[in-house]
């Protein structure tokens, strides 16, 4: 027998009932002494399914139908939730996807870090539906529909979802994806054109476009049609981000504001940006208000991108000094900085993942606080940095709750810091990413 016939899986509708859920949002059963990873199944459901994948671990399996419903399953607020893989939690009810995902920060603190923080925060949430102005939209050439398809990938599948529109992206991209769809299939490389990057803000929506062949007059005229009519500025991207220009050399700096502490920031359209802008808000907030800053403070602020942080950190603490890995986003961030008259900010590009870092001549100054706001890789190797500052009290933004709990466990058990307190912030509702933040005070 082939390997390809042994992979390949027969089987008849099994009933199971749910006892949980996966870090994926996944239902988890047990049968015949294995795990099923059930797709939009529920705890406490009894449910019908057939398994689509054998592993030596685990299985995966789709659901048929479900048996007994749970009382916290919903309808979902999109009519693609099921096939798109933008969202796996539409079904869930909104406290229990708060409740999954503060599950995950606290199991993960409990397993990898060995640490427990003393207080568990009010999760923090903001707009659930249409709050997303960043994502990266696929395309793809589909012969047998005759265009363009544009969407997020399938899930478990490397296909386009067709989609007619998402409910989670913010107005008016929310709606535009037929058209986009329609513009793409009019242009003369319909098949050479991977994908569209969206931002959305405060002023101005731009769509950044790849293409891998140059495009021809005719098509510069379809995409100048297309932002007359739709009031977007469209950019193209013929290699890496270096290459992205927009068609016209009138348009706008892109902004978003954060009112509350009187500071606006212009970004590009491929930069990284928090992508729930109410969230990224009350985020700010609650920061500022965990680090305690007061007016005499000296304030590290790691990871720091184009000034997100640091710049309402300037507002309150006497000096602010900002690093970050990408020479450009720390060009934006002094920029910035200079746009919204803040001189007590300062920015240095530093590799915060990999560089030995305590000769660099911000590392050697005394901070009385210090935040951090890696990527998921989290920020292990700059902790010894971090701790010999002797800073009072380290605030840690986090988007991956294992990386987290691991860098959580070092302050504490290898640099003495107490974990004081940490809870979720929900970016992203309707997934299964976790968000959170966590706060560390020097032990006395």
């Amino acid at each position: 027998m082939s390997g390809r016939s042994r992979a390949r899986v027969q089987s008849a509708p099994e009933i199971s009932t749910i006892e949980g859920l996966s870090h994926e949002g996944r239902g988890v059963a047990h049968h015949a002494g294995k795990v099923v990873f059930i797709e939009d199944a529920l705890p406490g459901e009894r449910v019908e399914w057939l398994r689509t994948k054998r592993g030596p671990n685990f299985d995966e399996a789709r659901l048929l139908q479900i048996l007994e419903p749970s009382p916290d399953r919903v309808a979902p607020g999109c009519v693609h939730f099921g096939v798109c893989g933008g969202c796996a939690l539409q079904h869930l009810s909104p406290q229990r996807q708060i409740e999954f995902k503060q599950r995950q920060l606290t199991d993960a603190f409990e397993r990898i870090g060995k640490v427990s923080p003393q207080q568990l925060l009010e999760p923090l949430q903001a707009d659930a539906w249409n709050y997303r102005r960043r994502a990266r939209l696929a395309g793809r050439w589909v012969p047998k529909k005759g265009r363009v398809v544009v969407g997020f990938k399938e899930r478990s599948t490397s296909y386009i979802a067709d989609l007619q529109r998402c409910e989670i992206l913010r107005a008016p991209v929310d709606a535009m994806i037929p058209a986009l769809s329609a513009l793409l299939t009019s242009l003369s490389i319909p098949n050479r054109i991977p994908q569209i990057e969206i931002a959305v803000a405060d002023n101005a929506v731009a769509l950044v476009i790849r293409v891998l062949e140059p495009l021809t007059e005719a098509d510069m005229a379809h995409l100048h049609a297309f932002e007359r009519e739709h009031n977007v500025h469209i950019y193209l991207q013929p290699g890496g981000y270096d290459t992205v220009a927009p068609l016209r050399s009138d348009v706008p700096a892109l902004a978003y504001s954060l009112p509350q502490f009187d500071v606006t920031l212009q970004f590009l359209p491929t930069d990284f940006v928090q992508v729930n802008a109410a969230l990224n808000e009350r985020m700010i907030e609650r920061v500022v208000e965990l680090l305690q800053l007061s007016a005499e403070d000296e304030v590290l602020d790691l990871f720091c991108g184009l000034g997100n942080f640091s710049l309402p950190l300037a507002r309150r603490a006497r000096h602010v000094v900002g690093v970050e890995g990408e020479a450009g986003l720390v060009a934006r961030a002094r920029a910035n900085a200079e746009r919204n008259g803040l001189q007590n900010a300062e920015f240095f590009t530093a590799n915060l993942a990999a560089e030995d870092l305590h000769m660099a001549s911000w590392a050697k100054r005394r901070y009385d606080k210090v935040l951090l706001d890696p990527p998921r890789a989290g920020a292990q190797e700059v902790l010894p940095v971090v701790a010999a500052t002797r800073a009072d009290r380290i605030v840690y933004v986090s988007c991956h709750p294992g990386t987290l709990a691991r860098d959580a466990g070092i302050l504490v058990n290898q640099h003495g810091y107490r974990l004081t307190a940490a809870g979720v912030m929900d970016m992203f509702p309707h997934t299964a990413h976790v968000e959170s933040v966590a706060v560390f005070e020097r032990g006395r």
